[in-house]
């Protein structure tokens, strides 16, 4: 795991460009204290940064950029493949010779041997940039399930590129702000990919990559590996057999590590599988973490240690409170690389890793989205009638009274993002208009016209429900806030949920079997009913959460109205602290203002 970031310029004098990129990786030293390392081609023309975490083989063999034996390719990697040693045999077995332990080594040596066909071959969460300067091409590559993000911009002939946005800042060119981000942020609760706060900054699609030609400076977007919802398993005893052989094996493979790993243990059901399934592999080796919070209402202590009390390994207690957040505040918004209105608990979440000795943190994202575990699956029939009527009776709707009846606006839209934001939107239009001091044309517009996908056009049910969880919320908001907040800390965070197989298999299933409207969970529950204590499985799904709207309300520095120019604002901020306002709508409108 680490942090990389690179400069590709025909023009540039070499020591400015070597410059420029060592800049990049200094501000990108909080996700890679490890080592650094930057590479300068002899031309001066391509320059590639890492700063590095190690996690497999924790000697200098992992130093990067890593070459090639003749030192015409390069590559500078981020994340992990859990596949790689399998990788490695089938390498090893075409005489290919290896240096190192680092699943690095192994991607270099498949691309040497495959080319880019290599990219499908790799099986995990990874972003990384490789010269190849025979073909006199590099390419940018993110893994399918976009859980490692890489951003580029296209500046003329010269093609910039880091794992966050804010590594570009220290770059010598001009990047404008995006003046929708706002939009987006009070709509949305984040800043939806592709999109960034800088106009021509920009995240690369998950599944593809970008081959950048030296030879004419021009830029290639590609797919290699998309995710497709299906119906093929139709019979429940199969799905629950499968699901269990899937989950039990990308457990194994994401414990892989030569450094200390731990399972974050919430209390919850998919976390308590993911450390029940590790107990097995791993027993006295196993190390879990819960974080338990004073306030009596949010405590999940009780299930935490009924789960704890089954594994053989450390478990460690640690106890947030109001005073935690209000004394850590800043540093938590410093950490954001771009505004978001979640993330705090994965700051403090990893924050806890780290002081406990912690490099890889194992988390339960994925389980929600792809077996139906938020209330937007019970939804799905009365988003589909709701649809069915007149869409000036649905627009009237913004201008209702209740707060929670303004959504209804949402599905006039065409697009899957208004499904969503009826869902899971904060403001409507008319109100963003009026916080921004902007034309609700233009914002209507912007939303409404935000671009679509045709799969979605295809899928009906809780498979709807769920490509609009994975794709928007758990893409843009769940994923982008954890990479950053663990790695502010030098802190990786591993999905076994979300392993490609697995995602494979979940979306095999038929959406009958999966998601149920009167149970959350329901096939993931019966696959694992035996392992889990009943008492974690069978009760209301509460979720992971900290009581943000009593500690925020107490926070005078975000929650006084009279901090905040707009007049509208300030009457929102009225309401949060009269309780009217979620305290994520009352986040977004203190990055606005």
């Amino acid at each position: 795991m680490c942090r990389i970031a690179g400069i590709l310029s025909d023009h540039s004098q070499p020591e400015n460009l070597y410059r420029q990129v060592k800049a990049m990786c200094d501000s990108l030293r909080h996700g890679g204290p490890d080592d650094e390392g930057v590479f300068l081609d002899e031309e001066g023309k391509i320059c590639l940064g890492n700063r590095r975490l190690a996690i497999q083989d924790l000697s200098a063999s992992g130093h990067q950029p890593m070459p090639t034996a003749d030192n015409k390719i390069h590559i500078t990697f981020n994340g992990e493949v859990y596949n790689f040693r399998q990788l490695r045999v089938e390498l090893a077995a075409l005489n290919i010779q290896f240096h190192s332990d680092t699943d690095t080594e192994v991607v270099l040596k498949a691309y040497q041997q495959w080319g880019s066909e290599s990219f499908k071959r790799l099986k995990g969460m990874f972003a990384f940039a490789i010269t190849d300067l025979r073909q006199q091409k590099t390419y940018l590559v993110r893994d399918p399930g976009g859980i490692k993000p890489l951003y580029y911009s296209q500046q003329g002939k010269d093609l910039i590129f880091a794992s966050e946005v804010k590594a570009f800042a220290v770059c010598q060119y001009n990047f404008p702000e995006n003046a929708d981000w706002k939009v987006y942020l009070l709509a949305l609760g984040h800043i939806p990919e592709p999109y960034t706060t800088f106009k021509n900054i920009h995240s690369l699609p998950k599944g593809h990559y970008l081959c950048w030609n030296h030879q004419t400076s021009s830029a290639n977007i590609q797919s290699f590996y998309s995710f497709r919802y299906s119906e093929q398993i139709t019979d429940k005893e199969e799905a629950i057999l499968k699901v269990q052989h899937a989950i039990d094996h990308s457990v194994k493979r994401h414990l892989i590590s030569d450094a200390s790993i731990a399972v974050f243990l919430s209390g919850g059901i998919d976390s308590s599988i993911l450390a029940l399934v590790a107990d097995s592999y791993l027993k006295e080796r196993l190390n879990t973490l819960s974080i338990d919070l004073e306030e009596t209402d949010y405590s999940e202590l009780k299930y935490q240690k009924l789960v704890s009390n089954l594994t053989s390994g450390e478990h460690r207690q640690v106890q947030i409170n109001y005073k935690s957040f209000e004394s850590n505040f800043s540093s938590v918004i410093r950490a954001m690389d771009q505004p978001s209105t979640d993330g705090i608990n994965s700051w403090f979440i990893s924050k806890c890793a780290k002081e406990n000795g912690m490099k890889a943190v194992i988390s339960g994202i994925g389980a929600d989205e792809l077996f139906g575990g938020y209330p937007s699956f019970q939804r799905t029939k009365t988003i589909h009638a709701l649809k069915k009527l007149p869409k000036r009776f649905l627009r009237l709707a913004e201008n209702h009274p209740d707060p929670k009846y303004r959504r209804f606006y949402y599905l006039s839209y065409e697009n899957p993002l208004g499904e969503y934001l009826f869902s899971r939107g904060f403001f409507t239009p008319n109100t963003i208009a009026r916080v921004l001091d902007a034309e609700h044309k233009e914002i209507d517009q912007l939303l409404g016209n935000f671009p679509g996908d045709a799969h979605f056009n295809t899928l009906s049910g809780g498979n709807r429900a769920s490509w609009l969880e994975t794709n928007l919320y758990m893409q843009n908001q769940l994923l982008k806030d954890t990479d950053y907040m663990s790695m502010s800390h030098g802190v990786e965070v591993r999905v076994p949920f979300l392993d490609r197989d697995l995602v494979e298999l979940a979306l095999s299933i038929h959406p009958d079997l999966k998601y149920s409207r009167t149970q959350i969970k329901p096939l993931l529950i019966k696959a694992f009913e035996n392992l889990l204590p009943r008492q974690v499985w069978d009760r209301p799904k509460m979720g992971f959460s900290f009581p943000f709207q009593e500690w925020m309300k107490k926070y005078k520095s975000m929650s006084e109205p009279s901090l905040y120019k707009n007049k509208v604002s300030r009457k929102l901020m009225e309401d949060f602290g009269n309780d009217k306002l979620h305290w994520s709508s009352a986040f977004a409108l203190y990055h606005i203002d």
